[in-house]
């Protein structure tokens, strides 16, 4: 039996405005990948493999000017396995909220709304 490892990538990127900084800090179960600071143009990413069962899921906290924090899961075996076509999700937060590259359609999809 061959087991091929398919990494992964996941990239967020700041789009919220001229000098609109972001903090983030994302992690999964096992990996903390430690607050950052994201300046308005910038992205951070990270590489990953996904468990052998299919539950890998990396969830973030972001919070800038407007938002203290917002929780929103980055990577989720099961819905993004095919959204983002198993390589990688790309997602964009901007003033509106936060969009997600939809590789199947390659269309950004309006994902989640920030909260008041």
């Amino acid at each position: 039996m061959i087991v091929v490892e398919c990494r992964k990538h996941v990239s967020i990127k700041n789009r919220l405005g001229a000098g609109k900084n972001m903090t983030l800090h994302c992690q999964s179960k096992d990996n903390d990948l430690g607050q950052q600071t994201i300046a308005n143009g910038d992205e951070f990413g990270w590489d990953f493999s996904d468990n052998i069962i299919g539950t890998t899921l990396f969830f973030c906290d972001v919070g800038w000017e407007k938002v203290e924090e917002y929780h929103f899961n980055a990577y989720s075996f099961g819905r993004d396995r095919v959204r983002c076509d198993g390589v990688g999700c790309s997602w964009l937060l901007s003033a509106e909220g936060i969009y997600g590259f939809n590789v199947q359609t390659a269309f950004w999809e309006f994902m989640y709304q920030w909260r008041n």
